[in-house]
C-alpha cells in the first residue's frame, strides 16, 4: 500500500508542474497580445501624424512657391522703381525742373519708392567722404611727396609721434559717424560692406595704444553689436505688402556672413569692441572654425589679429580662457602661416602676456599644456633667448617642470624641449625625461 501511494504521488507532480507551466504561458501569451495591441495602435497613430504632416508639407510647399512669386513681383517693381529713381536724378543734375515735378508728384501718390533714394540725401554721407579726402591728403599725398624728394627715411622720431596722433584724432572722430553709417549698408551693394568693414577694423587698430574716453566706448560697443548681430532694414509704418516684402529682403550680415573675409574682419571686430561673454565666446568660436582653413590662417596674418587675440589671454577672461588660446594654437599647425605667425608672436607684448599668465596660481592643466606648445615652438627661433629671459619665462618654466608630476608626460616633454632650445638642459636629460 506504501508502494501504491507513492507511485500516485509521482504521478501528480509531474501534472500539476505541467498545468503551472500552461497557466504561465498563457498569461505570457495573454501580455504578448495586449503588446502587440499596443504597437498596432502606435502605429496607427504614427501613420495618421504622418499623413497630416504630408498634407501641411505640401500646404507650405505651395505656398511657399506662392511667396516666390510674389517676391519675383515684388523685385521686379523694385528694379522698375530703381532704373526711375536714377534717371530722376540725372534730369534733375541736368537742372530740369520737369523732374523736380515727378517727383512731388510720386511721394503725393504715395507710390512705394525704395528707400535707396534717401542714401544720397544722408548728409552724413558726405561728411564721412571729406573726411576720406582729408585723411587721404595728409596721410597719402603727403607721404608720397616725401618718398619723391628722398626725405622719408630722415623724418625725426616726434615727427612720426606727432602723426600717429593725428591719426588717431581723426579716427576718434570718424568713428561714431561709421557707426551711424552702418545702418545704411542694407541698401548698399554687398560689394561694398568688406571694405566698409576692413577700414573699420583698420581704424579700431589704430587706437589700439590710445585711452578711450566714455563717449567713444559706447560708440564703440553699439558699433560691435551691430557688426555681431547685422543690420536689417527698420519696418516703416505702410499699409503696401509690396512694401513690407520689400524691407524683410534687406539685410546686411557682417559677422554671420557666408563671405570669409567679410566674417573674419567682422569676428575681429566683435572681439575687439564687444564685452558681453556669449557674443565674445561665439566670436572665438568662429575664430577657430576658419583658422582650420589655409585662408583663413592667411588673414588672420595679414590682419595682424595677434594683438587683438591677447587683449582676451588673461586670468580675468577665465571663461573664454580656452578659446583664445585655441585659436593661437590652431595657428601652430604646420602650414606655410606658421613660421609668420611665430614672428609675430616674437615680442615684448606677446611675451609680456604669457609671462602674466604664467604667474597665475594653479593654472588649469589644458591651458599650460597648449600654452607650452606655442613656447616649445618659440624656443626655437635664436633671438627669442632675450625676450624668455626678460620676461623670466625660462626661470617659470624651470619651476613648473620641477613641481609638474611625471603622470603629466606631454607637458613634461613639451617643457623639456622649451628649456633644451634655450640651452637650459642637456640632451640626455630631456631624453630620459621623454622616456619616463
Amino acid at each position: 500500500m506504501i508502494l501504491m501511494r507513492l507511485n500516485v504521488r509521482e504521478d501528480l507532480c509531474p501534472t500539476q508542474q505541467h498545468n503551472a507551466e500552461v497557466e504561465h504561458l498563457t498569461e505570457v501569451l495573454k501580455e504578448r497580445k495586449k503588446e502587440s495591441k499596443r504597437l498596432r495602435s502606435s502605429f496607427d497613430t504614427l501613420k495618421e501624424l504622418n499623413d497630416n504632416l504630408k498634407k501641411q508639407l505640401n500646404e507650405v510647399s505651395d505656398e511657399n512657391r506662392k511667396m516666390e512669386i510674389q517676391a519675383k513681383r515684388v523685385q521686379a517693381r523694385l528694379d522698375n522703381l530703381q532704373r526711375k529713381y536714377e534717371f530722376l536724378t540725372i534730369q534733375r543734375l541736368k537742372g530740369n525742373s520737369h523732374a523736380a515735378h515727378e517727383v512731388k508728384s510720386l511721394k503725393q501718390d504715395k507710390i512705394p519708392v525704395s528707400k535707396t533714394c534717401k542714401v544720397p540725401l544722408n548728409a552724413q554721407v558726405y561728411e564721412l567722404l571729406t573726411t576720406f579726402m582729408d585723411w587721404i591728403s595728409d596721410h597719402h599725398l603727403s607721404k608720397f611727396r616725401h618718398e619723391e624728394s628722398g626725405m622719408d627715411g630722415e623724418k625725426p622720431l616726434f615727427k612720426l609721434s606727432s602723426q600717429r596722433n593725428d591719426i588717431q584724432e581723426k579716427c576718434v572722430k570718424l568713428l561714431p559717424v561709421i557707426a551711424e553709417q552702418l545702418q545704411w549698408m542694407p541698401y548698399v551693394n554687398a560689394k561694398l560692406h568688406e571694405p566698409f568693414i576692413k577700414f573699420i577694423y583698420w581704424s579700431l587698430r589704430q587706437l589700439d595704444n590710445r585711452t578711450q574716453h566714455s563717449t567713444l566706448t559706447s560708440t564703440l560697443r553699439r558699433l560691435g553689436e551691430d557688426v555681431f548681430k547685422g543690420v536689417a532694414v527698420k519696418g516703416i509704418h505702410d499699409d503696401s505688402v509690396e512694401h513690407s516684402v520689400e524691407n524683410k529682403l534687406k539685410s546686411a550680415a557682417f559677422f554671420k556672413s557666408s563671405n570669409l573675409q567679410l566674417r573674419f574682419l567682422s569676428t575681429l571686430i566683435v572681439i575687439k569692441t564687444v564685452t558681453q561673454a556669449d557674443y565674445l565666446a561665439q566670436a572665438f568660436d568662429s575664430l577657430c572654425v576658419d583658422l582650420q582653413t589655409d585662408e583663413g590662417k592667411t588673414l588672420f596674418l595679414e590682419y595682424q589679429a595677434v594683438p587683438v587675440v591677447l587683449s582676451h589671454l588673461k586670468i580675468s577672461s577665465k571663461g573664454l580662457l580656452s578659446n583664445v588660446i585655441d585659436s593661437l594654437l590652431q595657428m601652430t599647425v604646420e602650414s606655410k602661416s606658421l613660421q609668420p605667425f611665430l614672428d609675430a608672436c616674437s615680442n615684448t607684448l606677446f611675451f609680456r602676456t604669457c609671462s602674466v599668465l604664467l604667474r597665475t596660481p594653479k593654472l588649469d592643466l589644458q591651458i599650460l599644456e597648449k600654452l607650452s606648445i606655442i613656447l616649445q615652438k618659440l624656443s626655437k627661433i635664436k633671438s627669442n633667448k632675450k625676450l624668455f629671459e626678460l620676461f623670466t619665462i625660462h626661470m617659470m618654466l624651470q619651476e613648473i617642470q620641477r613641481t609638474t608630476h611625471p603622470e603629466h608626460a606631454f607637458l613634461c616633454i613639451n617643457l623639456n624641449s622649451t628649456l633644451f632650445n634655450l640651452g637650459l638642459t642637456k640632451c640626455n636629460s630631456l631624453v630620459s625625461n621623454a622616456s619616463r
